[in-house]
């Protein structure tokens, strides 16, 4: 009788001072120095207005975008990094990142746009958003 053994081209078993080297080979790589921006935020309410408090550190003033929309609020942050290692006139090193992050959210009531405003300090955006005028309830008359 003849014994047949299955061959898998992926089980690495057989090649113990190779086998870290071959396993690297099929590992996803891993970006390590990658700045990706994180929105954290926290709203607080009153009856007249909403204000919201988003971390977002490392990012320029410029570099930030905020839009209202009815109880939409959207806050877009755009980073970028750069850094150059030299040593003397050569340039041994250079990394760049840039990305985008984006935090949308609802809020209970539609936000007077015109009356809103923002101040950016120090990482932390503050967002004071007035609440719109809600319009009483009007009665019909029944013809």
């Amino acid at each position: 009788m003849i014994n047949v053994t299955r061959f898998d081209p992926f089980q690495v078993s057989g090649l113990d001072p190779f086998d870290d080297v071959i396993r690297g080979l099929f590992r996803p790589v891993k970006l390590e120095n990658k700045q990706e921006v994180l929105i954290k935020i926290d709203v607080r309410e009153d009856d007249k207005s909403y204000t919201v408090y988003a971390e977002i550190p490392g990012v320029r003033k410029e570099d930030l975008h905020v839009s209202i929309e009815g109880n939409q609020v959207s806050i877009n942050a755009e980073t970028r990094q750069e850094n150059e290692v030299k040593e003397g006139g050569k340039v041994l090193r250079s990394e760049r990142y840039y990305g985008k992050s984006l935090r949308s959210f609802s809020l209970g009531s539609e936000v007077d746009e015109n009356a809103s405003h923002a101040k950016y300090a120090d990482g932390i955006l503050e967002l004071m958003l007035p609440k719109k005028a809600v319009s009483s309830a009007r009665k019909l008359s029944i013809n």
